[in-house]
């Protein structure tokens, strides 16, 4: 989401005449779009402001600096911060983006700190333009709702961002379409809970529409709302926008995976076959504590129900280690899930009790900082053990990549991401041209040894077998150069030829 909002204050600082420098000496302001949610980002911010204060003070007679604080610490933590030895200038939460010119104007005409970190009902930023700066020109993040509703016990985004609220679907889908336009080739849906989407914007008699749905065995703390366009509606729509574009989305919460979400991402070419689903613990009275609203064995029957209809499908998570109350054998139960399901990507931290979370209120962070991190270190050498064994597996199979750029560890190697989310290596090559382009139109696919050749670029559709597996990374040979289109079309056709080619 920072990455969202940061486009997001690009453009409202665009607007009100300012520019972007990467020099932070010759900048006239400096703003620092912080997250809450660990106190490891927390400490990384007062590190910086730290740093701050000594440029700011060099050149206090010669150009004088502004610095802001925006997003999630600048809600959290709002006095500490105008106060802790006048640090920060500006302070604006996640929902006054639009107010940032008007404070820089108090800032700069009464020498006044400024501040703003009210939080809105309604604000979605829907009609601002996001500046594109921090992709690489192939990929971009789009953020479609802000908020939580959820309440679970650690977490401080509902009390830093807010409650949950939707953009209009029509200016997600106009968005999107100029992206298209813009030969963007991958689109991020993004959410703090992505799947809980809800469009009621041209909704007059809301009391008629149904509930919104939620995954088997799962419950949740609030009443269900009702559904105007529903999250799988939404995804539906963009999947029509332009079929060489791909779609991901994060960050999704467990109850709000319907059949109908699962069964469209079987079904649409363009909706990446890999999803994010948090498990946090693999302990059904740890979840409890958290208040997550299901036990492991729904958790697991999710999984279970997404992989009977989406084989090819993998799964990211996050883990937590150490929460509050989190004994010995909760712990293994973690691990014994991580075991169990086996995901390909996990994000593992270890519990920082957050101000204002419900956890803070009413339970004790008993944990020791030892047992946390020994517990930590226990998950990732689980789940490292299995991503290693799962990508080794992926050895002779057979990928569509879409192409990022240079590896940045090779000047002779591209990196780039499959279908299912796995980093690829490939040689900065040519390769044989497969598009329907290539071939002046037409069905049938051309034979790879009749084909011309072209060097691959980033943006470019790589059909890649896989030949070696490095820790999270996978490394591979390009077949071809094809479209998203064509390669799932002829999926069948690219892994008999590799079958037949292994038998010679």
């Amino acid at each position: 989401m920072n990455f969202s909002d940061t486009e997001i204050v690009l453009s409202i600082m665009k607007e009100a005449g300012y520019g972007v420098t990467t020099d932070s000496t010759s900048a006239d302001v400096i703003f620092l779009n912080t997250c809450a949610i660990r106190e490891k980002a927390e400490q990384r911010i007062w590190q910086r402001l730290t740093e701050l204060k000594h440029l700011k003070s060099k050149r206090k007679k010669t150009k004088p600096l502004t610095v802001g604080v925006l997003g999630c610490m600048a809600e959290r933590l709002k006095e500490q911060l105008l106060d802790k030895e006048k640090m920060v200038d500006l302070v604006a939460g996640p929902d006054a983006y639009r107010d940032i010119p008007r404070l820089l104007h108090t800032v700069h005409t009464t020498a006044a700190q400024a501040i703003n970190v009210a939080l809105s009902a309604d604000e979605t930023y829907a009609e601002i333009s996001p500046v594109r700066y921090s992709g690489n020109g192939i990929s971009a993040f789009v953020s479609i709702m802000r908020g939580c509703n959820n309440m679970c016990t650690y977490c401080i985004v509902p009390f830093t961002r807010g409650r949950e609220r939707s953009r209009p679907a029509d200016s997600i889908v106009a968005e999107i379409e100029e992206l298209s336009r813009n030969g963007i080739k991958e689109v991020v849906l993004l959410g703090q809970n992505v799947n809980s989407y809800n469009d009621l914007s041209g909704v007059t008699d809301a009391a008629s529409l149904p509930p919104a749905p939620i995954a088997e065995g799962f419950e949740t703390v609030y009443k269900r709302p009702k559904v105007g366009v529903s999250f799988t509606e939404l995804v539906e729509r963009i999947a029509r926008i332009d079929p060489e574009m791909r779609i991901r989305f994060t960050s999704p919460h467990p109850k709000d995976f319907p059949q109908e979400l699962i069964q469209l991402i079987k079904e649409s070419v363009n909706v990446c076959k890999s999803i994010h689903i948090p498990a946090q613990s693999g302990s059904t009275e740890c979840l409890a504590r958290m208040r997550r609203g299901y036990s492991r064995e729904a958790y697991v029957n999710l999984i279970k129900n997404i992989r009977e209809v989406v084989p090819e499908m993998t799964l990211s998570s996050d883990f937590i280690s150490g929460f509050c109350g989190e004994t010995e054998e909760e712990h293994l139960e973690t691990i014994s899930l991580l075991e169990e399901i086996r995901f390909d990507t996990a994000y593992m931290f270890a519990y920082s009790m957050r101000e204002k979370t419900p956890a803070h209120r009413k339970l004790q962070d008993d944990v020791p900082e030892e047992t946390k991190k020994r517990r930590l270190q226990e998950v990732i050498d689980t789940f490292h053990k299995n991503a290693f064994l799962k990508n080794k597996g992926e050895i002779g199979n057979v990928h569509l990549v879409l192409v990022e750029g240079r590896s940045r560890k090779s000047a002779e190697e591209l990196k780039g991401r499959a279908d299912n989310n796995k980093k690829v290596i490939i040689p900065d090559t040519e390769a044989p041209d497969l598009r329907p382009a290539a071939r002046g139109g037409g069905d049938a696919p051309i034979p790879r040894d009749m084909a011309p050749t072209k060097k691959i670029e980033p943006g470019d559709y790589v059909v890649v077998e896989i030949e070696q597996s490095t820790g999270l990374a996978l490394k591979g040979k390009p077949l071809g150069i094809t479209t998203q289109g064509d390669y799932w079309n002829n999926k069948e056709q690219w892994n008999k030829w590799i079958s037949e080619k292994r038998k010679k």
